[in-house]
């Protein structure tokens, strides 16, 4: 069970299924953070705990890291990692509610534990995991040792990945959270991290995930709304800078509102029943003029497999041989796209 995030408009948008196969070629900028809570949350062992090495540091991440990113890379998919910076002030609220989650879930972990309900320590392990600085540095090197790129947003990896997309530098925005469309990305991927069979909570049954993609165009004529109105309709259901929303306000509620009313602040003249902000502008902000950078290189290099060795199997207790075959893949994906694009620029010759 991984913690859902930012703003909820699933039962709105419209998804279209895809298959790696599919995504071949093309380059897809990931909200890194993102990703690696779906690997402490699901990366873990029998009874819930994180993967370590033998001084007790966690390498559920970097495992996800090196073995996700290496079968995309297999299929030609090449990846960036995009790593958040400092947050929006208007953040800190949610930050201290998910803090207050980890820590209530910690608590029912242990409990489940010493009553010996695996099942149910297990699913409050999922909750529990929590992104350090040594891990994110780790992470960095890891993927900096694989030639994988990584650019270092100044504020919100969502919303730098989003710019990533929509400049074109990358051909769509990978993440959980639809917060990426309020941010302006062209597409957005969800589910690539986590791809696979996958056990229901509390079920003893499994559902194959399959990655789905979102074309922020298609919502917006689908639910004829402008991408302003988008970010509207998103402050009403709540948001990462305004988490609770407005009372009795859900998705369905929130889309008629903004047609009826067009504006945020035509409603709030006639909608009685909800507390709204009073920063509706500052957050407005955030979505459509966030703090981005161009100050990055996109470049994919051939993996350092000593170097990678001696980190991963030297530090963290890896298996050596694991790791060579991950990154064997990942040069047969580098060597097969390049085989592909010189075969093309013979072809496209006169």
């Amino acid at each position: 069970m991984v913690q859902a995030l930012g703003v909820d408009l699933s039962d709105l948008v419209s998804k279209k299924k895809t298959s790696l196969e599919v995504l071949s070629e093309k380059s897809i900028a990931v909200d890194a953070y993102n990703a690696m809570h779906q690997f402490l949350a699901i990366i873990r062992g029998a009874t819930g705990e994180p993967l370590m090495d033998r001084q007790g540091r966690i390498t559920s991440h970097l495992s996800g890291l090196l073995y996700r990113t290496a079968n995309l890379a297999q299929k030609g998919i090449r990846l960036v990692y995009v790593f958040d910076g400092q947050p929006p002030a208007l953040k800190e609220a949610e930050l201290k509610r998910r803090m207050k989650v980890k820590d209530e879930a910690v608590a029912k972990y242990e409990e489940a534990r010493k009553r010996g309900a695996i099942d149910e320590a297990r699913k409050y392990a999922q909750m529990t995991s929590r992104l350090k600085d040594l891990m994110i540095d780790d992470a960095k090197r890891l993927l900096g040792l694989m030639g994988v790129p990584c650019v270092q947003a100044p504020s919100e990896g969502e919303a730098q990945a989003a710019h990533l997309a929509a400049k074109g530098d990358v051909w769509i925005a990978a993440s959980q959270d639809y917060d990426s469309l309020l941010f302006g990305t062209p597409r957005l991927i969800r589910n690539l991290a986590i791809t696979g069979r996958r056990k229901l909570p509390g079920k003893e049954a499994y559902v194959e995930v399959e990655p789905e993609i979102v074309e922020l165009q298609q919502v917006l004529s689908e639910l004829s709304l402008t991408r302003e109105q988008l970010v509207d309709l998103g402050i009403l259901i709540g948001t990462d800078f305004n988490p609770k929303g407005i009372k009795g306000v859900g998705p369905k509620t929130a889309l008629r509102l903004i047609k009826e009313h067009e504006t945020l602040e035509n409603v709030n003249k006639s909608y009685q029943n909800g507390e709204f902000p009073e920063n509706i502008t500052d957050i407005r902000e955030i979505f459509l003029h966030p703090h981005v950078t161009d100050d990055y290189v996109l470049e994919w290099k051939k993996p350092d497999i000593e170097g990678t060795i001696r980190f991963l199997c030297g530090e963290r207790a890896f298996s050596e041989s694991r790791v060579r075959n991950a990154l064997e893949k990942m040069i047969s994906g580098l060597e097969m796209g390049q085989r592909k694009k010189t075969l093309e620029s013979f072809f496209s010759q006169d």
